[in-house]
């Protein structure tokens, strides 16, 4: 098996693969006569073909190295996940040739190990003694490189269809339309059926640009690297492409595939460099697993807080200020009862608001260390020749508002809240609804303590956040790089596992994942460690013994932005909104005109509760007016006729048209209060029923 996936292609036979699997889209009927995708193919033949010779020159001289080291024959170690230790040969026993000593299913199963922490090829030699884990398609890792790998099909596929110069991508003047999908699938199927090995080498610099100095794109990355860089290249079939790896041991894994879409983009992300298009695609083992996900995704595409948003008015962006979104009266409702729900947890854990200005001299930024990290993403600009900025987080600000006076080790720790707008510069190309956008608020506190504060005080927001979450009905994951929080998550009773390569700005941080309804993952809440930002500014309190400390900070925000999480909830709820976070709780139907007076009432009196209450007077059928509200996604519809009027009542119904009866105006407002006040994921008027029978 190890023989099979390293099995090489000869660089003659690469114009043979180039015939074989060139399938042409036919020009549009009266479109301009453009040059046939396989003529482009043949043009750069020549490239292709003298790109694979080049690696495989220097894979023979990789796999030299590894027939030398089988012969030496040197012994080494090799440690399990469960302890047990296996025999290997150094430089020259693969990971692969574990499995296969382990089962022959996993050997089979296998799409990637890890060595030491660090992904590694199935058919990479090991170096020395080592821990080693195999990872098929159910784990994280195994999933990364399965779908890293099928991305380089991806690439292969759209170099050979339609010329591309960097993977995935090319010039807007070659774009894919719909109709180019099939085309694009079937030569993917092809590279899949052909079962072509992944095989890597190692190269020098120089070497690497000789290889694609044919690229800009490869030669501009590759001359970013340092002089002695020690580059990887991978070649799956006719392409050979920069890459770190790892990748399966060959394309036949890659069993069910789609290409799902296709968008404009930037090199670099940079709109001021070269158009591209980027292309999606999406792979799995099978096709049972392959469907499951389109589905998921038809449903991701319903739910699509976009979408929603415009189709109950909650918000909209405009050309003029790119990435910052227009909060309609309906959207706002919804952001400013996110706001009141953290305002009420920042009461009961002791948090007290501040509020902080925008616009901050540069001076301030060069003293926390963004300047030199971060100008690049904020806006700056000039006022009376001096430069300014507008603030992308509040914690330097925050560290003015601790630091104006003298303080004690008794007010400590000092938790401060801020609602303050933020502004960050992210490029155009990158802003996607209100998960991606330049203006933006955040529940964003910090918490001045002193060191020993610090476990107390985050076991306190893990608590803190375990309580927003399961008011908003989704579950949650902690994810911790440093030692440093372990006790505070393990008081916490959350599970949670180690990401050892996760680096921050500031200092050690716990990472909170989130799940929606279709268990899609998003990171929204942070905890987080600074002991640096105290000394840049210089912040001391007097402490028990009348010395001079520097505090701790604790970053800490569990909304995240305001807007991302809007968005999340927007998806998650498929737009029918519980109904303390709904931005149309009621809506009173009269019968006729006869009982407009009182459906006016009605209104006047659900609203005096605090409700959003409207009522439809147009001249329509009672059961249009009740459709109409279902459709808009009103929480409750109350019915009043003749009767209802006579007797004080209303005729209950839900978006769901889920039919409650005639109930006294009062007993109705008083469950509405309770649901609300519960913040309750579901009504509660089913419930009242069960008590009445």
């Amino acid at each position: 098996m190890c023989g099979d996936c390293c099995a090489e292609v000869p660089a003659s036979e690469v114009g043979a693969q180039l015939g074989e699997l060139r399938l042409d889209a036919p020009a549009a009927p009266g479109a301009p006569a453009q040059k046939p995708w396989s003529e482009i193919a043949k043009e750069k033949m020549p490239y292709y073909e003298r790109r694979v010779e080049l690696f495989d020159k220097y894979h023979a001289r990789d796999q030299a190295a590894m027939e030398a080291a089988r012969e030496a024959a040197e012994p080494m170690t090799v440690t399990l996940p469960d302890g047990s230790t296996r025999a290997a040969v150094r430089g020259a026993t693969t990971p692969l040739d574990i499995a296969g000593e382990l089962s022959k299913s996993l050997a089979k199963r296998a799409v990637v190990a890890e060595v030491d922490g660090e992904a590694w090829d199935l058919f990479r030699p090991l170096e020395g003694d080592c821990r080693l884990a195999i990872h098929t398609f159910d784990s994280a890792e195994g999933r990364d490189a399965f779908w890293h790998s099928s991305a380089h099909i991806l690439g292969q596929t759209l170099e050979l269809e339609r010329a591309s110069t960097t993977t995935a991508t090319w010039g807007e003047e070659r774009s894919l339309k719909d109709a180019d999908r099939e085309t694009v699938q079937r030569r993917m199927q092809a590279i899949v059926k052909a079962r072509q090995p992944f095989q890597r080498a190692v190269v020098s610099r120089d070497e690497a640009l000789d290889m694609f100095r044919e690229n800009k794109f490869k030669v501009e990355l590759i001359q970013g690297l340092p002089a002695d860089a020690r580059i990887t290249v991978y070649r799956c079939g006719p392409m050979v492409d920069l890459c770190r790896g790892p990748h399966l041991p060959n394309t036949g894994l890659v069993k069910a595939s789609a290409v799902t879409n296709a968008s404009r983009a930037f090199w670099r992300a940079d709109v001021t460099k070269e158009p591209l298009q980027r292309v999606y695609a999406i792979s799995y083992p099978d096709d049972k697993e392959l469907k499951e996900y389109q589905r998921r995704i038809e449903e991701a595409k319903k739910r699509d807080h976009r979408l929603l948003g415009a189709q109950q008015e909650l918000f909209f962006f405009h050309p003029l200020s790119p990435g910052s979104c227009f909060f309609l009266p309906a959207g706002a409702r919804v952001y400013n009862s996110l706001i009141q729900l953290m305002r009420e947890k920042y009461w009961k854990y002791g948090f007290e608001e501040v509020v902080t200005p925008n616009m901050f001299n540069m001076e301030l930024w060069n003293t926390s260390g963004h300047a030199a990290h971060y100008k690049e993403n904020m806006f700056c600009f000039q006022v009376e020749k001096q430069e300014f900025g507008l603030k992308p987080m509040n914690c330097p600000g925050h560290c003015l508002v601790f630091g104006y006076r003298t303080r004690s080790y008794r007010e400590l720790p000092l938790r401060l809240a801020d609602f303050g707008v933020l502004h960050r510069n992210e490029y155009s190309g990158a802003l996607q609804g209100l998960t991606r956008v330049r203006r933006f608020q955040q529940d964003d506190a910090h918490i001045f303590c002193r060191p020993d504060q610090v476990a107390v005080e985050i076991e306190r927001q893990l608590a803190m956040l375990a309580e927003v979450y399961a008011v908003f009905g989704l579950d949650f994951t902690a994810v911790l790089p440093e030692a440093a929080l372990r006790a505070a998550l393990d008081a916490s009773g959350r599970s949670w596992e180690v990401n050892p390569g996760d680096g921050a700005f500031y200092g050690p941080k716990i990472d909170i994942t989130v799940f929606d309804a279709l268990r899609r993952k998003f990171q929204c809440a942070t905890i987080q460690l600074d002991f640096q930002l105290p000394l840049r500014f210089g912040l001391q309190y007097v402490a028990e013994d009348g010395s001079y400390q520097a505090p701790v900070i604790v970053h800490r925000a569990v909304l995240g932005s305001v807007e991302r999480m809007f968005a999340i909830l927007t998806e998650n709820c498929a737009g029918k909104w519980p109904l303390w976070l709904s931005p149309r709780q009621v809506m009173v139907v009269p019968i006729s005109d006869a009982v407009f007076d009182y459906a006016r009432d009605v209104r006047d009196a659900v609203r005096a509760r605090g409700f959003h209450a409207e009522v439809d007077l147009a001249n329509q059928k009672m059961q249009k007016k009740v459709r109409e509200a279902q459709l808009a996604q009103v929480n409750y519809i109350l019915v009043v006729g003749a009767a209802e009027k006579e007797q004080r009542t209303v005729n209950v119904r839900t978006r769901d048209n889920h039919v409650h009866g005639q109930r006294p105006l009062d007993d109705v407002i008083a469950v509405l209060l309770r649901e609300r006040d519960e913040r309750s994921l579901g009504s509660l008027f089913a419930e009242e029923d069960t008590k009445a029978e």
